[in-house]
């Protein structure tokens, strides 16, 4: 099983750096070659914790096995999702002088994820009224 969450784990990390690079260069060419927001971290783990709160919700209406949860929630999105990168990323910005932008930034970065979990949550629910 370990190995497993390992391999999940690469396979989420893979997955990360394809869909921060995408969305990278859609930011980039719709905001120009100086974006100042770190747009991808945070989309990045909204959809990590989307997916964490759906897996969950599956889990504890017993739909999904703990083996296939800890694979998905420990490993692809462990792998997936980067709250250390939006850490450093505030702190970029505030090295920067944006404060606002900062701030901003960091609320975000908790509230977000917080809000997607919940719709997460919501949704495997909704789905599976056990």
């Amino acid at each position: 099983m370990i190995w497993l969450i390992c391999v999940c784990g690469g396979l989420g990390a893979m997955a990360r750096y394809v869909l921060d690079v995408s969305i990278q260069r859609s930011w980039n060419n719709w905001r120009g070659q100086n974006p100042n927001f770190p747009i991808s971290t945070l989309v990045i783990n909204g959809i990590a914790s989307l997916c964490a709160g759906i897996a969950m919700m599956s889990y504890y209406s017993q739909s999904v096995d703990m083996d296939t949860t800890m694979m998905f929630i420990v490993g692809f999105l462990g792998g997936f999702s980067t709250f250390s990168t939006a850490i450093n990323e505030v702190l970029s910005l505030i090295r920067t002088r944006k404060f606002a932008l900062a701030i901003g930034y960091g609320v975000a970065t908790v509230a977000v994820p917080l809000i997607c979990v919940a719709i997460g949550f919501g949704i495997a629910m909704r789905s599976n009224p056990a």
